[in-house]
């Protein structure tokens, strides 16, 4: 168990993220003890642990999608799991074998074009609905573009621009497609999992600077990974009695 506090600013607290003994289904197997933070919105949160110690049921729980088996949790204002559901609308994730999972056949703009219409169809408030500003193609076209600079995903370098297949992206590339899919909903907290899994040295090392500027432009951000970084804000790990 591991307290830790991030230091980020923005989105009016409702990414910060506070923990105490928040213990996954992996780790209530091996009895572990739970987790415990205390993270400020804008914080990037590194959750260290080998593969099957709970990290990815934690980061679930996290963003509303599991119970945990114990402990409490908070995003912003909202506690869960009394307000999961509300969680989910102010959370994303990304890159979680079988929650997230992108097609290989469909190209990078049908996915771009899928996930923008989908937000604009369920995902958005009334309120938001309503708002003067661009509407139809010219406001999901800025979603889209928002987006793909926050994940630093250049399609002017892929192989077959947005016509590139999923199935023809490199590791990297594929990473950063499922990291902007889940920021086109603007989330106040986004997760991702196996951060760091069949890549470099170097492309993990660029893959941790790119979640740190996501946290630095004033998302939540947690990341799980086999080892951390020393750039998060916050670290936990999970599996080591």
């Amino acid at each position: 168990m591991l307290d830790s506090k991030g230091q980020g600013a923005g989105n009016r607290g409702r990414g910060r993220c506070h923990s105490r003994g928040l213990r996954g289904e992996g780790a209530a197997r091996l009895g572990v003890p739970g987790i415990s933070l205390d993270a400020g919105p804008g914080s990037l949160i590194a959750v260290e642990g080998p593969s099957g110690s709970g990290r990815t049921s934690l980061l679930l729980a996290l963003t509303g999608r599991m119970k945990a088996s114990e402990g409490t949790a908070a995003v912003g204002e909202l506690t869960l799991p009394k307000q999961s559901a509300a969680v989910r609308r102010v959370s994303a994730l990304a890159n979680v074998a079988g929650v997230t999972d992108l097609e290989p056949a469909l190209t990078v703009g049908e996915h771009l074009r899928e996930r923008a219409l989908l937000q604009r169809r369920f995902g958005d408030s009334v309120r938001g609905l309503l708002r003067p500003g661009p509407s139809g193609p010219s406001r999901r076209g800025l979603r889209i573009e928002r987006a793909l600079t926050a994940a630093g995903l250049d399609r002017e370098v892929l192989p077959k621009g947005a016509r590139t297949a999923v199935r023809d992206l490199e590791r990297p590339q594929e990473l950063r497609l499922s990291i902007a899919l889940a920021l086109i909903g603007r989330p106040a907290l986004l997760g991702v999992d196996d951060v760091d899994l069949k890549l470099s040295d170097a492309e993990r090392d660029e893959i941790w600077a790119l979640l740190k500027s996501i946290a630095e432009a004033g998302t939540t951000v947690v990341a799980v990974s086999t080892e951390g970084t020393e750039k998060a804000d916050a670290r936990a790990t999970t599996g080591r009695a």
